[in-house]
């Protein structure tokens, strides 16, 4: 099944405790249908000294997001995807709210 959004997309929350807040998507793990966004849904880790970090200290990180819970930003509200083919035979990404096209998905086969 596609996704309806990708890496480097701006979306907004629709639900949870982060709901309202935009950011830019900085990972999707497909495997457990989440993202990862920058600033959004932040937690505190305290972490123990290790070779590789031997300060240790408290790091705040960004934690998952269940994909359903985000909708892209067009014209600064959020909007749902369409996914439409175009008669090259690209497949690309529509907002349905104004009809911006969001990217392509699929390459036209020559």
């Amino acid at each position: 099944m596609p996704r309806h959004v990708r890496k480097g997309d701006t979306v907004i929350v629709t639900t949870g405790s982060a709901k309202g807040q935009t950011g830019t998507i900085l990972r999707v793990d497909t495997k457990h249908d989440r993202v990862f966004i920058k600033g959004v849904n932040l937690v505190t880790r305290h972490m123990r000294p290790t070779r590789i970090n031997p300060q240790g200290g408290i790091v705040t990180k960004e934690a998952p997001i269940h994909i359903s819970n985000v909708s892209p930003v067009v014209d600064g509200k959020a909007s749902r995807v369409r996914f439409t083919t175009k008669p090259s035979g690209e497949k690309v990404r529509v907002a349905v709210k104004g009809g911006k096209e969001l990217g392509t998905i699929r390459k036209a086969s020559r």
